[in-house]
């Protein structure tokens, strides 16, 4: 049997087994030995509902959620990955941010685009927009296209006393101008609903994350599915009250915050965005290693059967 210098060495197999790590606030990878490829969910920090600082009947949009992406990708085995989560935008009364980016493994989803408000402060973009509101820029933010879906628009000229905001958009749909599409005609002075997120089973249980915000209105538009916060409404409203200020988007799925409903006080505000998250899965690995030079036969037969390392 033909050889390479040194002696013919006896095969060691193992398995390296799965491992799923999750990173709720930023951190380093340190990737197993034996791994060669990861799968990924990444989802950027929502954007924040928009606010208003005036006391007046600036109802604001729904802040659009992270980012949401998903897939495999290569890396190398023991090897350190900084890990990013971005932060949901912050809000106050007459200020609204968007959320901030989230990366892993060379993946970077976008931080979602915060709520219009008042009447110099269009909708933003980002992973998913941001809503339009009434007496203020009436078109939502855009998203990014294989992370999420534009905020709602408002129709033309609709701006009013208690006009409702648009909702926020969201991984797996955009934000809606009125309640939902299967509402009987929404009325002008409902706010529109947080377009919903995408569902991921990687932890092994089925999450949805990156919903839409909800838009503010006498009678608040909900949140979108997977943490997207509902509108701030009138106290005296049916649905989801919110006593004017937006409920948050909610921590670790990269929500949307609500819009506010502002009438009649100033301190009242959108809601913040919910934090992101980071998830790595590393499938099991069969492998076989050795510490010395094996013969080229040896090395052809576990090229082929796919056991060489």
């Amino acid at each position: 049997m033909p050889r390479l210098i040194g002696a013919a060495q006896t095969v060691s197999s193992g398995t390296q087994a799965e491992q799923i790590t999750t990173f709720n606030s930023t951190g380093t990878l340190n990737t197993q030995t034996h791994t060669t490829s990861v799968t990924y969910l990444i989802v950027a920090g929502g954007g924040a509902g928009g606010s208003s600082n005036d006391g007046g009947f600036d109802q604001g949009g729904g802040g659009g959620a992270g980012g949401f992406r998903t897939g495999p990708a290569p890396v190398a085995g023991g090897s350190p990955y900084p890990v990013v989560v971005g932060a949901g935008g912050a809000s106050s009364a007459g200020s609204s941010a968007s959320g901030s980016d989230s990366s892993a493994v060379g993946i970077t989803s976008t931080g979602g685009g915060h709520g219009a408000y008042q009447t110099t402060v269009n909708a933003a973009d980002g992973g998913s927009g941001g809503g339009g509101a009434n007496y203020g820029d009436l078109t939502g933010g855009a998203g990014v296209p294989g992370q999420g879906f534009p905020g709602g628009t408002l129709p033309g000229n609709i701006a009013g006393d208690n006009v409702g905001s648009a909702g926020g958009g969201g991984a797996s749909e955009a934000g809606f101008s009125r309640g939902l599409p299967s509402s009987p005609t929404p009325a002008n002075d409902t706010g529109g609903y947080g377009g919903d997120g995408s569902p991921s089973t990687i932890t092994g249980s089925d999450v949805t994350y990156a919903g839409g915000g909800g838009g503010g209105a006498f009678h608040p538009g909900f949140g979108g599915a997977g943490g997207g916060g509902g509108g701030g409404g009138h106290p005296t409203s049916a649905g989801p009250v919110k006593i004017r200020s937006g409920d948050a988007g909610t921590a670790n799925r990269g929500g949307g915050g609500g819009g506010v409903y502002a009438y009649p006080a100033t301190t009242h505000h959108g809601g913040a965005g919910g934090s992101g998250i980071v998830v790595i899965k590393e499938p099991s690995v069969n492998f076989s290693v050795a510490s010395s030079v094996w013969d080229l036969r040896t090395v052809f037969r576990q090229v082929k059967a796919g056991d060489w390392v």
